[in-house]
């Protein structure tokens, strides 16, 4: 009816081995959560910094691209909103956090809109 001194000594030994098995189970786990930041969120901060940082430094005459894909021509930059020329005279007013893209003032024009 009582334990003898070896099954006592091999239950303190399996109670030892468990904690590394427990350890060895959530490994895996622990490095796919290590794996998810450095393919998915630090890359997503680093664009966020990015457009974040393209948004602060925008100045008139600069060319946007809207995130609904339309281009125009900043005429006025204020705290949280931008002035847009889509066409000649009209203007449109668009919050900041909108303007998807800053182009280069030189960027070439495509080649299916040659001037003939």
């Amino acid at each position: 009816m009582f334990a003898t001194p070896a099954y006592a000594q091999a239950a303190g030994a399996a109670a030892a081995g468990g904690t590394q098995a427990m350890l060895l189970q959530f490994l895996p786990l622990v490095a796919l959560v290590v794996l998810f930041y450095f393919l998915m969120i630090r890359p997503q901060q680093r664009r966020l910094k990015q457009h974040q940082a393209t948004i602060a430094a925008l100045k008139r005459g600069d060319t946007v691209v809207l995130s609904s894909g339309m281009i125009g021509k900043v005429v006025r930059v204020e705290d949280k909103e931008v002035g847009v020329e889509v066409a000649t005279g009209v203007t449109v007013k668009v919050v900041k956090a909108m303007i998807s893209d800053v182009r280069v003032r030189g960027e070439p024009a495509a080649a299916n809109d040659a001037k003939a």
